[in-house]
């Protein structure tokens, strides 16, 4: 069975994006040659679920084939009906059973980049079996919160921890 695995940054104190969706504290660990592992892990991954506001930004910051490669399939999850483009599919109907229904197939694994509302959904459901989160170094305050209340207890395996001399740290934990 494929997994699920959430490969994600926040802040130290736990949030995902600043207030109004504002990703530009990520680029405080920019360094060139530096992607954090982030070739390896999307070398063994050919389906993407990514909530519609993350890739919004994405599309507008970096661009389309950042997610659709032609090598593998994107979901983005969404409330608003839009025609398939290329490889990228905008879901509307239930997340639980989208990944269920994916988890099922044949294939590589299943990468969530977010956002929140998405995680949390996964969360509720028990859906994510691994957590690769990069603590970047700021207190932003404020902004999105990348666990939110209201979610079942989980346990987690440790897997590893590595540092970065950016002052990233990278925490990998698999569901136990």
């Amino acid at each position: 069975m494929r997994k699920i695995s959430l490969f994600i940054a926040m802040s130290l104190d736990g949030y995902i994006a600043k207030p109004n969706d504002d990703l530009s504290f990520l680029k405080l660990v920019e360094k060139d040659g530096e992607d954090y592992g982030y070739a390896k892990f999307t070398a063994d991954i050919d389906t993407i679920i990514i909530g519609r506001k993350t890739y919004d930004y994405v599309l507008k910051e970096i661009g389309a084939s950042h997610y659709d490669n032609g090598q593998r399939d994107v979901y983005v999850i969404t409330r608003t009906e839009r025609p398939q483009i290329g490889r990228t599919i905008f879901y509307t109907g239930n997340i639980a059973e989208l990944v269920e229904k994916l988890k099922s197939e044949k294939g590589k694994n299943i990468y969530c980049d977010g956002g929140a509302e998405v995680i949390n959904e996964l969360l509720k459901n028990s859906l994510i079996d691994e957590f690769i989160i990069s603590i970047i170094p700021v207190l932003l305050g404020n902004g999105t919160k990348l666990f939110k209340d209201g979610r079942p207890e989980q346990i987690l395996e440790f897997v590893s921890a590595k540092t970065f001399e950016t002052g990233l740290v990278q925490l990998y934990y698999k569901k136990k």
